[in-house]
């Protein structure tokens, strides 16, 4: 990357201090643009989900991995609970979503708790495991909640086979003005739900997996207590990337813990961080990190910049984090400040091999938290971070009293945020479509064909406010 003209300012910049400027192309199609990462992690697009509870869980782990991204369970989730959520996900179908699953005598009450777990809205009503019925959230309106399933229940099904081709499915899904259907095994047993959106997307994406065909995931672990231990644990339980996470990663306990995991010889990826300068950076790699996360103080629910000064524009940390990382072999995630699908662009341009998305992704149907409404009928999900009292008191559950009153006088971030789900993009797929489009384009405008030529040919521009605002849509008329 190189800045216009040459005139890279004295200051720090974030990306909305920044735009691109479009070189000549031969890159004919978005489509033909490479978004696979080089850093080891094995993803297809370069979205990372953030190790933050409210967001982070089994339903986004699947979905986002099926899709090419890489979800990173919390390190506040105890050990056992993390290894059967690894193993859950290895097990889910590159193609087909897991379903929903009820029976004949659910309750419509039984159903309408679970339909909003997931984008689509539907569940599979089985018998002896094979599909009898489906039922929408359109089927359940007005109806007394006491009612069985079977009284509801659309009995008229398209039954896909669960080796069926994405386009076929598509195909037969458009045909019978389907939006969804059941996929059945050999044996005529559910093996899962396709939509006509999803085949559509399993037709674009290719799924992150591992050597066996898997589905990626990650996990994290902290700084303090048995950290070789805990990793072990992950490592045994089939993790793809490990992430040494902490607020302030330039610090020695850090340095300890990635000497401490990386004398476990780990054959996946060692993630370590987070940090704002090409020392820290150093310091990590030298201890044996592969990928360092920059970032301090740009995500949604953090307030350490505002309670400490602590913290840099992220444009400038990653651009001098990325810079050090290439000329030691390694790499770095961006990590938090993406609002836009030009974030990401501008993060990637910067030279990281993967951003990472936190609030972002918590509005959406795939995030662990329960749907609620708002008075005026809005539909939300709580979030919070991960240094809030909220987060520490979750983290600290089993210390004394004392111990956790006195931690909890130090927050530095925001205890319970509402974030809305987009009527227009509800789920966390929806929110990758527009966000990789967007980096797709930018890669065409820019004349790369991938990633790593992204970087090399990306030329940037450092803009005023009024240059900021000018390339907003306007959504109404402004006379």
């Amino acid at each position: 990357m190189r800045f216009l003209n040459d005139s890279k300012p004295s200051y720090d910049l974030t990306y909305d201090d920044v735009f691109m400027v479009p070189n000549r192309s031969a890159v004919g199609s978005r489509q033909g643009v490479d978004l696979s990462s080089q850093d080891g992690t094995g993803t297809t697009i370069p979205l990372v989900v953030a190790n933050m509870t409210a967001i982070a869980g089994r339903r986004m782990a699947e979905t986002v991995a099926r899709r090419g991204g890489l979800v990173v369970i919390p390190q506040d989730i105890p050990i056992d609970v993390v290894t059967e959520v690894i193993s859950w996900v290895k097990r889910r179908h590159l193609v087909l979503d897991t379903p929903i699953v009820l029976n004949p005598h659910n309750t419509v009450a039984d159903a309408m708790a679970l339909l909003p777990k997931r984008a689509h809205g539907a569940g599979v009503v089985v018998e002896d495991g094979r599909p009898v019925g489906v039922v929408t959230e359109s089927d359940l309106s007005g109806v007394d909640r006491f009612t069985q399933l079977s009284e509801v229940m659309s009995r008229d099904l398209l039954v896909l086979d669960a080796g069926i081709d994405p386009r076929d499915a598509f195909n037969r899904l458009e045909d019978a003005h389907r939006k969804l259907a059941p996929a059945v095994d050999a044996d005529g047993r559910l093996a899962g739900i396709l939509t006509r959106k999803g085949a559509l997307r399993a037709t674009l994406y290719t799924p992150a997996t591992d050597a066996a065909g898997r589905l990626r995931i990650a996990a994290a672990v902290g700084i303090n207590g048995d950290v070789a231990g805990k990793a072990k644990q992950l490592l045994d339980a089939g993790v793809d990337t490990l992430v040494i996470d902490t607020a302030h990663g330039h610090q020695e306990s850090m340095i300890s813990a990635i000497k401490a995991v990386r004398a476990l010889d780990p054959r996946v990826p060692i993630v370590a961080g987070n940090v704002v300068a090409a020392a820290g950076v150093r310091d990590l790699v030298e201890a044996g990190a592969d990928i360092v996360k920059v970032g301090v103080g740009p995500g949604a629910m953090c307030t350490t910049r505002m309670m400490t000064g602590v913290g840099r524009p992220q444009f400038s940390a990653v651009l001098e984090c990325a810079a050090e990382a290439r000329r030691l072999g390694k790499h770095v995630w961006a990590d938090g400040g993406v609002r836009h699908p030009r974030d990401v662009a501008m993060a990637l341009a910067a030279g990281a091999s993967n951003v990472m998305i936190g609030s972002w992704f918590a509005g959406t149907h795939e995030s662990p938290g329960d749907l609620q409404v708002s008075a005026d009928g809005r539909l939300y999900k709580e979030s919070f971070g991960m240094a809030s009292a909220r987060a520490v008191r979750n983290r600290t559950s089993e210390e004394s009293g004392y111990d956790r009153a006195r931690k909890a006088l130090f927050e530095e971030g925001i205890s319970t945020s509402r974030m809305f789900l987009d009527p227009a993009r509800p789920g966390v797929e929806d929110l990758i479509d527009s966000i990789i489009a967007g980096v797709r384009s930018s890669c065409t405008y820019a004349g790369a064909a991938s990633l790593e030529e992204f970087h090399d040919k990306a030329v940037v521009g450092v803009q005023s406010a009024s240059g900021y605002a000018e390339g907003k849509p306007l959504h109404s008329s402004w006379s």
